[in-house]
């Protein structure tokens, strides 16, 4: 943290209190990246008589999203390239990988059933768990007429939800006893007239099977009731009232009192996951504003934050791909009829809304939850990894200076976002996953990459890797090795204060 007089850099050019620049990871590759060890090493004494200005150097120094202002956002289109820190081929092959497990898919799964009757090019299904939740009203609002985005131009496909090694997706091999076992646990939960919440988050801690995502996510979010004879009910009233929140405040969006809060936001959404195309779809990207807007509007205290735009996409994913039996990230939002889209972005809402609930101190002025996190991930690390901390302490590496988005994103720019729906399965079943299991997450995390930051010599080749870990072909085993250590961190520390002291 920055004291005496030293400037506090996520608020440098920053409009809105508490607001920074969004900076590019896992997911978010940098705009010209450099190659770590480029350069001569600088050594220790030299980085000491910059101490003041060394992280500010850097930042100028390189093509972090840290140095682009709110205006340049017409320039990104034309300057966002494809990853160049990949190895030669490992997209192409990544893609073909993909295409080829695609053409193995087997018959359509059973649960499956076809929305009216229809399908859209073969893709779009009925789940089973819509089919628990509610029968769609079809009574539906007109949208009003909205400005279009100018999405990007399409880049190469890294897929986000499946991979050959994962086993929750769509054309992974058959699945094995174990897991046909699990999933009909969690189908004998949900069918239960009262699902019984405490014995479906230990069943979802080490993963939610990909049939019953959609409807355990609003469960264990608070959104949908425990108590199947009221989830109809319940989700009529919340999406109307969306839609309700709509016609009442979206029109303000032109307001001058609302006019930097919708600029920045529109500004945000070609930014988020640039690399999938569904994101850079008109229709999708109107849908994240009018969810953001709408919950800016309604959480006055904190308002929109840079980073928030983030948190929506997991939830967007999980509940189409309800719909959609593969290929979601180059899915045409628009095949969905009206009413199925109207729905699966008042859900967004409403589970985003309850996400930020337990986590709103990140976002408030100075955002000061997230200054607490890191100080405390500081203190964690100096007690699982002295060597480490130490090596940071060597070169001047400030926590904040990585951490912060780890907090601010949780850790959404740097895995794939297909990891980022299994970390989330387990956050779920976690009484308190997002605001204090997260940080044993971070921890774990850190010291994973222990043997490359030791590697590191200097200031610049430690941000660098810090901000580019590389996690783009990380999948359910990745994220279940690493939930499992954050869960060891976490039954060590978190009730033993005094592991902390040195």
């Amino acid at each position: 943290m920055a004291t005496d007089g030293r400037t506090h850099f996520w608020k440098r050019s920053a409009k809105t209190p508490g607001s920074i620049q969004p900076v590019y990871g896992a997911q978010h590759p940098p705009l010209n990246y450099r190659i770590h060890k480029t350069g001569p090493k600088t050594n220790a004494s030299s980085a000491r008589s910059k101490k003041a200005s060394s992280f500010h150097e850097f930042a100028r120094s390189t093509s972090d999203a840290w140095d682009i202002g709110d205006d340049e956002d017409e320039d990104l289109v034309g300057m966002l390239a494809a990853p160049s820190n990949l190895k030669p081929g490992t997209l192409m092959v990544a893609s073909s990988q993909y295409a080829q497990h695609r053409n193995k898919l087997n018959d359509k799964p059973e649960h499956m059933q076809p929305v009216e009757d229809s399908q859209f090019n073969g893709r779009v299904v009925k789940s089973s768990s819509e089919v628990q939740i509610c029968r769609p009203s079809e009574d539906s609002l007109m949208r009003n007429p909205l400005h279009k985005q100018q999405s990007l131009p399409l880049r190469p496909i890294i897929p986000l939800v499946a991979r050959i090694s994962d086993q929750n997706a769509s054309g992974v091999p058959p699945m094995t006893v174990r897991e046909k076992m699990r999933l009909e646990k969690f189908r004998q939960l949900l069918a239960s007239p009262n699902t019984e919440l405490e014995e479906l988050r230990k069943h979802s801690w080490s993963g939610i099977p990909k049939e019953v995502r959609p409807i355990t996510w609003r469960l264990l979010s608070g959104y949908l009731p425990a108590n199947m004879e009221r989830r109809e009910i319940v989700l009529k009233r919340k999406r109307d009232e969306y839609f309700g929140f709509i016609e009442q405040y979206y029109k303000s969006r032109s307001e001058e009192q609302h006019q930097d809060t919708y600029r920045q936001i529109h500004i945000d959404i070609p930014r988020t996951n640039p690399l999938i195309p569904l994101f850079q779809q008109p229709l999708v990207q109107e849908i994240f504003e009018r969810i953001l807007f709408i919950w800016a509007i309604r959480h006055p205290a904190s308002g929109y934050v840079q980073g928030i735009n983030d948190l929506v996409t997991p939830f967007f994913v999980v509940f189409l791909s309800e719909f959609v039996e593969e290929d979601v990230e180059n899915f045409d939002f628009t095949q969905l009829p009206e009413i199925v889209q109207r729905n699966i972005e008042a859900d967004s809402f409403w589970c985003m809304s309850k996400l930020l609930d337990g986590i709103q101190d990140n976002y408030t002025f100075a955002q000061p939850g997230i200054q607490t996190k890191v100080k405390a991930l500081e203190e964690l690390v100096s007690r699982i990894d002295e060597q480490v901390h130490n090596h940071f302490l060597k070169y001047e590496v400030e926590y904040l200076q990585f951490a912060f988005r780890w907090m601010n994103n949780l850790l959404m720019r740097e895995l794939p976002l297909r990891c980022t729906i299994r970390l989330w399965d387990t956050y779920k079943a976690e009484a308190e996953g997002f605001s204090h299991f997260h940080l044993y997450v971070c921890a774990a995390f850190l010291v994973k990459w222990r043997k490359e930051i030791l590697e590191a010599e200097d200031f610049q080749a430690l941000l660098m890797l810090l901000q580019n870990l590389p996690t783009i072909h990380w999948g359910n085993e990745e994220v279940g090795l690493l939930l499992a250590e954050a869960y060891r961190l976490k039954y060590v520390f978190a009730d033993a204060p005094n592991h902390y002291r040195r």
